[in-house]
Protein backbone atom coordinates (compact mmCIF):
# COMPACT_ATOMS: atom_id res chain seq x y z
CA UNK A 1 0.00 0.00 0.00
CA UNK A 2 1.27 3.58 -0.63
CA UNK A 3 2.06 6.62 2.44
CA UNK A 4 -1.37 7.70 1.88
CA UNK A 5 -3.12 5.02 2.39
CA UNK A 6 -1.51 3.87 5.45
CA UNK A 7 -1.61 7.25 6.91
CA UNK A 8 -5.74 7.04 6.45
CA UNK A 9 -5.97 3.77 7.74
CA UNK A 10 -3.54 4.23 10.62
CA UNK A 11 -5.08 7.93 11.45
CA UNK A 12 -0.92 9.09 11.65
CA UNK A 13 0.45 11.74 8.85
CA UNK A 14 2.71 11.10 6.22
CA UNK A 15 4.89 12.76 7.57
CA UNK A 16 4.78 10.84 11.10
CA UNK A 17 5.38 7.75 8.96
CA UNK A 18 8.56 9.43 7.23
CA UNK A 19 9.77 10.18 10.68
CA UNK A 20 9.08 6.31 11.74
CA UNK A 21 11.42 5.30 8.31
CA UNK A 22 14.19 7.67 10.02
CA UNK A 23 13.95 6.28 12.92
CA UNK A 24 14.06 2.69 11.90
CA UNK A 25 11.12 1.89 13.50
CA UNK A 26 8.77 1.08 10.09
CA UNK A 27 10.28 0.65 6.41
CA UNK A 28 8.93 0.76 3.20
CA UNK A 29 10.09 -0.50 -0.18
CA UNK A 30 10.19 1.45 -3.38
CA UNK A 31 8.55 1.27 -6.74
CA UNK A 32 10.63 1.94 -9.40
CA UNK A 33 9.23 5.61 -9.29
CA UNK A 34 10.83 6.18 -5.82
CA UNK A 35 7.57 5.67 -3.96
CA UNK A 36 7.15 3.78 -0.78
CA UNK A 37 5.28 0.99 -0.76
CA UNK A 38 4.64 -0.59 2.72
CA UNK A 39 3.03 -3.91 3.48
CA UNK A 40 0.42 -4.90 4.78
CA UNK A 41 1.50 -5.47 8.04
CA UNK A 42 2.71 -2.17 8.85
CA UNK A 43 -0.78 -1.16 9.70
CA UNK A 44 -0.35 -3.08 12.70
CA UNK A 45 3.18 -1.63 13.27
CA UNK A 46 2.08 1.87 12.74
CA UNK A 47 -0.48 1.03 15.91
CA UNK A 48 2.20 -0.43 18.40
CA UNK A 49 4.49 2.19 17.16
CA UNK A 50 1.53 4.73 18.72
CA UNK A 51 0.81 2.45 21.68
CA UNK A 52 4.71 2.91 23.03
CA UNK A 53 4.37 6.35 21.69
CA UNK A 54 1.41 7.50 23.90
CA UNK A 55 3.25 4.93 26.30
CA UNK A 56 5.84 7.61 26.98
CA UNK A 57 8.83 5.86 25.04
CA UNK A 58 10.96 7.35 22.85
CA UNK A 59 11.37 5.95 19.75
CA UNK A 60 15.21 5.35 20.32
CA UNK A 61 13.40 2.87 23.04
CA UNK A 62 11.03 1.75 21.08
CA UNK A 63 13.59 0.69 17.78
CA UNK A 64 15.34 -0.90 20.68
CA UNK A 65 12.07 -2.76 21.79
CA UNK A 66 10.46 -3.82 18.22
CA UNK A 67 12.87 -6.87 17.86
CA UNK A 68 11.60 -8.13 20.80
CA UNK A 69 7.92 -7.29 20.68
CA UNK A 70 7.06 -8.16 16.68
CA UNK A 71 9.47 -10.90 15.99
CA UNK A 72 9.81 -12.69 19.46
CA UNK A 73 13.70 -12.02 19.63
CA UNK A 74 13.93 -11.58 23.22
CA UNK A 75 17.20 -11.60 25.39
CA UNK A 76 17.32 -11.07 29.02
CA UNK A 77 18.69 -7.46 28.65
CA UNK A 78 15.59 -6.50 26.56
CA UNK A 79 13.14 -8.40 28.46
CA UNK A 80 14.42 -6.59 31.42
CA UNK A 81 13.85 -2.86 29.25
CA UNK A 82 10.04 -4.58 28.94
CA UNK A 83 9.95 -4.98 32.43
CA UNK A 84 11.08 -1.34 33.43
CA UNK A 85 9.56 0.26 30.69
CA UNK A 86 6.31 -1.09 31.94
CA UNK A 87 6.85 -0.66 35.56
CA UNK A 88 7.79 3.30 34.44
CA UNK A 89 4.10 3.26 32.40
CA UNK A 90 2.44 1.95 35.65
CA UNK A 91 4.00 4.86 38.11
CA UNK A 92 2.75 7.25 35.49
CA UNK A 93 -0.67 5.26 35.12
CA UNK A 94 -1.17 5.69 39.47
CA UNK A 95 0.40 9.05 38.87
CA UNK A 96 -2.47 10.45 36.78
CA UNK A 97 -4.96 8.07 39.16
CA UNK A 98 -3.84 10.13 42.10
CA UNK A 99 -4.17 13.55 40.00
CA UNK A 100 -7.52 12.48 38.95
CA UNK A 101 -8.79 12.11 42.54
CA UNK A 102 -7.21 15.54 43.68
CA UNK A 103 -9.49 16.80 40.66
CA UNK A 104 -12.29 14.89 41.84
CA UNK A 105 -12.15 16.66 45.15
CA UNK A 106 -11.47 20.03 43.65
CA UNK A 107 -14.45 20.09 41.52
CA UNK A 108 -16.78 18.43 44.20
CA UNK A 109 -16.08 21.72 46.60
CA UNK A 110 -15.93 24.10 43.73
CA UNK A 111 -19.64 22.90 43.49
CA UNK A 112 -20.38 23.52 46.51
CA UNK A 113 -18.58 26.78 46.57
CA UNK A 114 -20.74 27.91 43.59
CA UNK A 115 -24.32 27.25 45.37
CA UNK A 116 -23.07 28.76 48.91
CA UNK A 117 -21.05 31.57 47.33
CA UNK A 118 -18.29 30.67 49.75
CA UNK A 119 -14.36 30.73 48.33
CA UNK A 120 -12.85 27.65 47.77
CA UNK A 121 -10.08 28.02 50.35
CA UNK A 122 -12.74 28.84 52.58
CA UNK A 123 -14.82 25.78 53.09
CA UNK A 124 -12.51 24.21 55.38
CA UNK A 125 -11.53 26.48 58.54
CA UNK A 126 -8.79 23.71 59.50
CA UNK A 127 -7.42 23.15 56.05
CA UNK A 128 -3.97 25.42 55.01
CA UNK A 129 -4.09 28.11 52.84
CA UNK A 130 -4.78 27.30 49.61
CA UNK A 131 -5.18 30.35 47.91
CA UNK A 132 -3.46 30.63 44.58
Amino acid sequence: MRVGELAARTGVSVRALRYYEEQRLLSAERSPSGQRRYAEGAVERVRLIQQLYAAGLSSRTIAELLPCVVEGRATPELLRRLVAERDQVERRISALVEAGKRLDSVITAATGNMRTGVPCWQEDPEAPDRRP
